[in-house]
């Protein structure tokens, strides 16, 4: 069921109706029941899978939380009568089993992501190397990959993860880890959220409250205007260029990478406004997972503003356990004495960025592109912090201030260029065909001679005029909410009249524009993730 359907939003309408008519403590269940209602209407087959990755992770946590519990209940008891050593010994027992059963449930929840994401990859790679000596594996595996497993098997690894460390408290009712590992909003594209951060929105009861109830629903207005009007006519755009690239002028080639990056953030956004004012209205507040992240200074500050949630878990569940680990510190100590204080110091970060980056590409795809992408993204980002130290020196010499104007537009200028550039990689089709985008654009300089020509994707000026005036209002949005919330701007400085004027202009806007552009694209691009 696509959100942008008449259908959704029928189910939405619904859902908002009984979320306030039936009494507070069943409005989690009701939430639950169309969760499930929801993964069906997506593909009822892959349900089994989602109930049995909640169960695992559900009985899993409960086991590791009474071992941890008995433990505490023992030593404390019997406080008097064990010695340091035989505390220590007990201690590393309970751990031990605990780590086991970890371990376990994290190799039977990624086995099974792993499975369902990267089989046909492995096979082909398998294919590859086994061609060479004349053999090859049929692959006939043919199978419905489970509707956001890639997003809920993060979601519920976090909150494992966070038992095991202690950082919160097993839920015991397997209902409610259910919820949370299905939550309808969030399954297909995230943000991927902490059961701390989460489980209170759920869980707590809801009234109905007439200023989230406007906000919410002016929020899923924009959303759709940014999906439907901008998203779904530049979409047309980026397959026209990836489609034809090499018949392309440079500059109409760049033009239609560019397109792919508006494309791909209102896409996104737009999905995260839409589901988080649908949130808004049933009191629930949900993870933001963008905050203008074409204003960064840096990739790595990119990064840090795009998909925040995914970042926030990669250096949470990833990053910090092997940078701190005991293996990599000790590789850090060794670097230190062999090589300088300095490349020690970096080399234990470096790796976990290595694996972090490595893991980030193939999250999003199962192909040398998407590890490609991600291989890109880190190097630029490792080099970075390596040359942290001679750029301070550089800009000290050529007396930049990091507060100038000119430089900081530098900066953006120059971080948004790398990024489109680097965004196209994995989406054009196979890594060579990525390559040969990035060729066309460096190396056809011929000059467009008309606008036909510069714009050879384009076959409506007045559609393509209506899309570009979205992308110059969702600039200017963004703009603004530097100073904070536009929404509340409006409610201070505008009259009543004036704002629903503005939102009636972008209803029409989408219906006019965004109905007839979307045809079958509905779908959002983070979903096939």
């Amino acid at each position: 069921m696509s959100i942008v359907s008449v259908r959704f939003i029928l189910f939405a309408l619904g859902l908002i109706v009984l979320y306030y008519l039936i009494p507070k403590r069943f409005q989690w269940w009701l939430l639950l029941a169309c969760s499930l209602c929801f993964y069906c209407l997506n593909g009822w087959q892959t349900l089994p899978f989602l109930l049995l990755t909640a169960l695992t992770v559900w009985w899993t946590a409960m086991l590791i939380q009474r071992s941890a519990d008995n433990e505490k209940a023992f030593l404390k008891a019997h406080k008097a009568e064990l010695t340091k050593e035989e505390r220590s010994a007990r201690k590393a027992k309970g751990k031990a089993r605990r780590k086991l059963a970890l371990v376990l449930c994290l190799i039977l929840n990624v086995g099974i992501l792993c499975a369902f994401k990267y089989i046909h990859f492995l096979l082909s790679q398998v294919n590859g190397i086994a061609a060479w000596f004349g053999g090859g594996v049929r692959d006939t595996i043919r199978w419905i990959v489970p509707l956001g497993i890639s997003f809920y098997t993060f979601q519920v690894i976090s909150y494992l993860c966070d038992v095991y460390w202690g950082n919160t408290e097993a839920e015991d009712n397997y209902f409610k880890v259910l919820l949370f590992t299905s939550f309808f909003p969030q399954i297909t594209q995230g943000p991927i959220s902490t059961w701390k951060n989460l489980s209170g929105e759920l869980f707590a009861p809801h009234s109905l409250d007439d200023r989230s109830f406007s906000y919410g629903a002016q929020r899923m207005i924009w959303g759709y205007f940014k999906k439907m009007v901008v998203a779904n006519i530049f979409a047309v755009y980026v397959q026209n260029t990836f489609a034809s690239y090499s018949t392309y002028t440079g500059l109409a080639a760049f033009a239609g990478a560019l397109c792919y990056t508006v494309q791909i953030y209102a896409d996104f956004s737009g999905y995260m406004d839409i589901m988080c004012g649908l949130c808004q209205i049933l009191g629930i507040r949900l993870t933001e997972n963008f905050e203008r992240p074409y204003f960064s200074k840096s990739v790595a500050e990119y990064w840090r503003r795009w998909h925040i949630s995914l970042g926030a878990w990669f250096k949470s569940y990833v990053y910090y356990p092997l940078a701190v680990s005991k293996w990599n510190q000790k590789l850090g100590r060794t670097a230190k004495r062999r090589f300088g204080k300095s490349f020690g110091n970096y080399l234990p970060a470096t790796v976990a960025l290595v694996v972090v980056w490595l893991a980030t590409g193939l999250w999003h795809g199962a192909s040398w592109a998407y590890i490609a992408w991600g291989g890109v993204n880190g190097l630029f980002i490792i080099f970075s912090m390596w040359m942290e130290k001679p750029f301070s020196r550089w800009k000290q010499w050529l007396h930049i201030r990091e507060s100038a104007w000119l430089w900081r537009a530098f900066q953006v200028i120059r971080t948004f260029l790398l990024v489109t550039f680097i965004k196209v990689l994995p989406e054009v089709g196979t890594l060579r065909q990525g390559f040969g985008l990035w060729k066309q654009i460096l190396f056809t300089p011929r000059l467009p001679r008309s606008l036909a020509e510069l714009l050879p994707f384009v076959d409506s000026i007045r559609t393509f005029l209506a899309a570009a005036a979205g992308v110059g209002l969702m600039f200017v949005v963004s703009l603004l909410q530097r100073k904070g919330s536009v929404r509340e701007r409006m409610e201070k400085k505008l009259p009543f009249l004036v704002r629903i004027l503005c939102y009636v202009v972008l209803f029409f806007a989408i219906v006019y524009f965004g109905v007839p552009a979307s045809g079958g694209l509905g779908g959002f691009l983070y979903a096939q993730f």
